[in-house]
């Protein structure tokens, strides 16, 4: 398929939507399902992100939906940090700005980070140290698909998807003359001052406007503890150098780890009984530093750099209600973003700037259940033009243009569900040739097919086992194709392989879920096999030099290979009511998760979470609650040659919260404490591990209100 065809096939996706006459509401849920306040007006169970709207239960695949007191709990400005406690979640934590979630071990080009279903459109897959272009602060809900179910996103969703959820396009008409919903934090460790607000107006019976903003400012980040490992403080302290003696004793807070980020938006919908059609326009200024990656070469130098990321963004929503034989309903969901950053020196010399303009659009339609028969089908335009220049440059100017057809079919026989989805993809990389990067040029296309098929039976009341067996192909991405040069966010000359084959692999995944009067457990084991599996590894500097000019590198020689590999691991969560005492019911949960990864021929996968378990006491009441958990994660030391072990840790965490107004359970104020004992926690998939801790003590006071 030419490009030219790929763009006009784009384009008509949203025209099919627009020659629909009527507009229709979101996919309806169960009357029993309806819910009071919200985006409110679905059951925190219910997993739209599914494509099919299922009860969480039901879904073959690990999954988990974060929204209400939980969501204001875990609220932090990266959305890595808002997520890393669920269950098969970690994150990036290249500094508090910058982190990006890692589900099952897998990160990059292999977890899809959207916002109401559709991509970020930023460049956070190319570079740990580039922040998510999604603000946490105005989310709803956020939902998390671990595992196959999430290849309807695309075959670059192999470890899972993160789908953020807001009101930007409103979705309802309120009520009220006027609606408000307003949240405001503060957290001791890193001094930050965090707001959000929301307002939406009814202009008519049909029509809703909708504007919020988002300010928040952060300081260095309070470690409570030293900066380097031991290791490297030995290290450090064995030096001739006075300069390089001192950071041993490096201690408390994270240089250059402050930020500043500010958001605002507006957005209108139309709503009635046949349907609905909304716009939004979103502008994001991200400002913020990148811990240092010290030297204790005296002779080398430790870059101190900060990031100035911009994004204009504009989304567009439907949906018309067919009410047919064979179609329920059509939905479109369809966005395009202008981003850049600037990575700025020490001396506020613009270094490299990055520039990003992307499209995606998505058409899904709903076929009408008939019997125990449903489904759902559709097809997804994304096209990206991304472009860097400066002095770290380390990719040419390049384009990719996809577009996939996808469904999901499914057939409930009462105790037996059965279950079966696909997608084809096809893709086109071009790059242009550059000659600083001493590259000719080159444009590759690739035809993925993935596809997925599961089982689940009940076993006895409450009780279903599942099983899901998937295959999946991925065409490579731009940078692991046309990467060639020294990039400094991961201190690393990285070299891409043009010639790079597709990634395929073969899944399982089994679950076994129950629940009960007072009690929920939910488990999931998978095993993946790739082949062609793409990785980074250290190399010879004479194989980097070699497409380099024979010019000398700047950083290590880092370069992509492709070898055969296998994922395995677990996930567990569980809760039980252990006595009610008035209103007030005392929970106690707990999670765990596990990841194993090898590279055939090559040994442990790079930065592959530790095995965690979490375990939470609470006392939940009518407007009264508090938690107190305790967090352990465990050493890790299957390790490839170019990394270091990491320690476990052992933290604990407390909060009270308190809903002010009856009968208003979305007014809400907190107090937490996080890392109640200040212990030294270092993430072992973090780039950065050795040189930017977690967060010490934290104390946070939160408070959320709507009106």
């Amino acid at each position: 398929m030419s490009r030219i065809s790929m763009l006009r096939a784009g384009c008509a996706l949203p025209l099919l939507c627009l020659a629909v006459p009527a507009f229709a509401q979101n996919a309806p849920v169960p009357a029993d399902d309806a819910d009071q306040g919200g985006y409110h007006d679905q059951r925190s169970d219910i997993v739209v992100t599914a494509l099919i709207p299922r009860r969480q239960g039901d879904i073959l695949s690990g999954t988990s939906v974060i929204t209400g007191d939980q969501l204001t709990r875990e609220l932090r400005p990266s959305i890595g940090e808002t997520l890393a406690r669920q269950p098969g979640v970690s994150a990036t934590s290249f500094g508090p700005s910058a982190s990006r979630p890692i589900l099952r071990g897998f990160q990059g080009e292999r977890v899809r980070i959207l916002t109401d279903g559709i991509g970020s459109f930023d460049v956070s897959n190319t570079s740990v140290d580039h922040a998510v272009a999604i603000n946490p602060l105005t989310a709803d809900r956020i939902e998390i698909l671990r595992g196959p179910s999430a290849l309807l996103y695309g075959s670059s969703a192999l470890g899972g998807v993160v789908n953020v959820l807001d009101s930007r396009i409103p979705r309802r008409v309120p009520d009220e003359p006027i609606h408000i919903d307003a949240l405001g934090t503060y957290g001791s460790a890193a001094n930050e001052r965090s707001g959000a607000g929301e307002v939406e107006v009814p202009l008519a019976d049909k029509f809703v406007v909708h504007l919020d903003g988002t300010y928040s400012k952060t300081g260095d980040l309070d470690t409570g503890n030293y900066i380097l490992t031991p290791e490297l403080r030995a290290q450090a302290a064995a030096s001739d150098s006075e300069e390089i003696r001192d950071l041993a004793t490096l201690k408390g807070k994270l240089p250059n780890s402050a930020g500043r980020m500010w958001e605002v938006a507006g957005g209108a919908a139309f709503i009635d009984d046949g349907g609905n059609l909304g716009v939004s326009f979103a502008h994001t200024d991200n400002f913020y530093g990148v811990p240092i990656r010290y030297s204790l070469d005296p002779d080398g130098e430790a870059e101190q750099v900060r990031l100035h990321m911009k994004q204009d963004r504009v989304d567009l929503r439907g949906e018309v209600a067919v009410n047919g034989g064979f179609l329920d309903s059509i939905r479109l969901r369809a966005g395009f973003a202008d981003y850049q950053h600037q990575e700025i020196e020490d001396t506020g010399e613009v270094g490299t700037t990055f520039y990003n303009k992307s499209m995606e659009s998505r058409l899904e339609f709903v076929q009408a259940k008939r019997g125990g028969w449903d489904g759902a089908f559709g097809a997804q335009f994304f096209t990206r033009r991304f472009y860097v220049v400066g002095e770290e440059k380390f990719l040419p100017k390049n384009e990719t243009d996809q577009i996939g057809i996808f469904t999901l079919q499914s057939l409930d026989l009462g105790n037996t569900r059965l279950e079966a989805g696909g997608r084809f993809e096809h893709t086109d990389l071009k790059a242009d040739a550059d000659e600083g990067l001493f590259f000719d040029g080159r444009r590759r296309s690739f035809d993925a097919l993935s596809g997925s098929l599961g089982i689940s039976q009940a076993i006895v009341p409450g009780w279903r086992l599942g099983l899901n067996l998937s295959r999946s192909e991925r065409a490579p991405s731009a940078e692991e194709l046309f990467a060639r040069g020294n990039h400094a966010g991961t201190q690393a000359f990285e070299l891409g392989n043009p010639d790079f084959g597709k990634e395929k692999s073969w899944g399982v995944e089994g679950t076994l879920r129950g629940s009960g009067e007072g009690y929920s457990i939910s488990l999931a084991a998978y095993h993946n096999w790739f082949s062609g599996y793409i990785y980074e590894s250290v190399a010879d500097d004479s194989v980097c030099q070699a497409v380099n000019g024979g010019e000398e590198l700047e950083f290590p020689c880092y370069a992509f290979s492709q070898a055969d590999a296998r994922y395995y691991g677990f996930e567990a969560e569980g809760s039980v009511t252990l006595a009610k005492l008035g209103e007030t019911k005392i929970n106690l949960d707990g999670v765990a998760d596990y990841v194993h990864a090898t590279i055939k021929g090559d040994g442990p996968a790079p930065r592959i979470p530790a095995m965690r378990l979490l375990g939470g006491l609470e006392a939940q009441g009518g407007r009264l609650s508090g938690r107190a958990e305790v967090e352990h994660v465990f050493d890790q030391d299957r390790v490839t040659d170019f990394e270091t072990p990491t320690d476990g840790y052992t933290m604990v965490n407390a909060s009270i919260s308190f809903k002010p107004l009856p009968g208003n359970d979305r007014t809400t104020l907190m107090l937490s404490a996080n890392n109640i004992f200040d212990v030294e926690a270092r993430r072992h998939a973090s780039f950065l591990k050795d040189y930017a801790p977690l967060s010490g003590r934290d104390i946070r006071v939160t408070a959320r209100f709507s009106l």
